[in-house]
């Protein structure tokens, strides 16, 4: 199969890289796979070996009209079989392109909330031009239906895979990265994502304050980018919590498989999701988690971690504290526990298995 996957950016989210490991699972086994993004490229991406073409839109229509022109051009040389797109703009976008183009579409949608009632109309309307829309999570899939963004019959549900190889635990991974860390014997929390509303970072500074009032060897590790107002705010607000002496802000990092062996535990405080990528990586290596019940958290953690209500940072602390509260033995075994199940359930390569089966069904029934 020739396949083209479609993506907004290629910056360093968990979605982008849940792409990026797919389309190179299809090219490890035979098939052609390339990579159209929407947007121009950027200082910090994902790194990859496909063929990647970026269309370099911004908000304008005379660019969109570019862009569309560009990636029809790319289209007729690679003549692709299949396109994959992910997230709204890129769903929209490839579904434009399928009125002229023979290519059967597959839209995924990556989380809970991606947009209001305008953008869900969008689905509706174009949904004639997508032969298939995906969803992350069961949750994710039931919202849209109930939008009726996407008809049940074409809803179906492939949730991200992680990479088990990668997020191995290593004792000597994590005594080299807390010695260069300076981490020394302090309980360390970390974290992962983009700054953002949906991850709603002031709740985890606010929980946080409260574990570290309960439990000062405790610190904070935060990765992700560190620039715009929001961070500034964020900043401000550490600040007046008290806490800004005991978290440390690690800006967009690469090394996640060693931050998170050198850390204790993986909070996340999200206030919507579809399936955090960065807290399946963590189970991955062992981590205890607590996390807040919100997309398809629920059905990625099941009982190998506690799971919270979403902006409540009293229940979210006290979850902390319970973590901390535990033997190491416990913690030990119920990192174990969350390990076994992404390696039973979450795999990458099983999902490869699921998204080629689905990809020939496509072209079987469209052929």
């Amino acid at each position: 199969m020739r396949i083209v996957y479609v993506l907004t950016s290629l910056g360093m989210g968990g979605a982008e890289r849940q792409v990026l490991a797919i389309a190179s699972r299809m090219a490890d086994r035979g098939h052609t796979a390339a990579l159209m993004v929407l947007r121009p490229q950027l200082d910090e991406e994902w790194p990859t070996a496909l063929q990647t073409v970026h269309l370099g839109i911004r908000r304008s229509p005379v660019s969109v009209l570019a862009g569309l022109w560009h990636a029809r051009r790319f289209l007729r040389k690679f003549r692709p079989d299949l396109l994959h797109s992910h997230s709204f703009h890129a769903n929209f976008f490839a579904r434009l392109l399928q009125v002229s183009a023979p290519p059967q579409v597959v839209s995924t949608v990556h989380n809970v909330y991606e947009g209001g009632w305008h953008r869900m109309l969008a689905y509706r309307i174009t949904d004639s031009l997508s032969s298939r829309t995906t969803a992350v999570s069961s949750a994710a899939a039931e919202r849209f239906v109930q939008l009726k963004a996407v008809p049940r019959r074409k809803c179906i549900v492939v949730p991200n895979g992680i990479e088990i190889t990668e997020f191995s635990p290593s004792t000597v991974r994590r005594e080299e990265t807390r010695a260069a860390m300076g981490a020394g014997d302090e309980f360390i929390w970390v974290t992962a994502g983009r700054i953002a509303p949906a991850k709603d970072y002031p709740n985890l500074l606010r929980a946080f304050a409260c574990v570290r009032a309960a439990r000062p060897k405790t610190r904070l590790w935060i990765a992700a980018g560190t620039t715009g107002a929001e961070f500034e705010r964020l900043q401000t607000l550490a600040r007046s919590l008290g806490i800004e002496d005991c978290m440390r802000w690690l800006g967009l990092r690469r090394d996640m498989p060693a931050l998170l062996d050198a850390a204790d535990g993986f909070v996340l405080a999200s206030a919507w999701e579809g399936m955090p990528l960065a807290l399946g990586e963590a189970m991955a290596t062992e981590k205890p988690v607590v996390a807040t019940d919100v997309g398809g958290v629920r059905e990625l953690v099941g009982e190998a971690g506690a799971i919270v209500p979403p902006k409540d940072p009293e229940a979210l602390a006290a979850a902390m504290l319970e973590i901390l509260q535990r033997t190491a033995e416990d913690r030990a075994r119920l990192g174990h526990a969350a390990r076994a199940r992404v390696a039973t359930e979450f795999s990458i390569d099983a999902r490869a298995d699921q998204w080629e089966a689905l990809y020939r069904s496509v072209l079987a029934e469209n052929g």
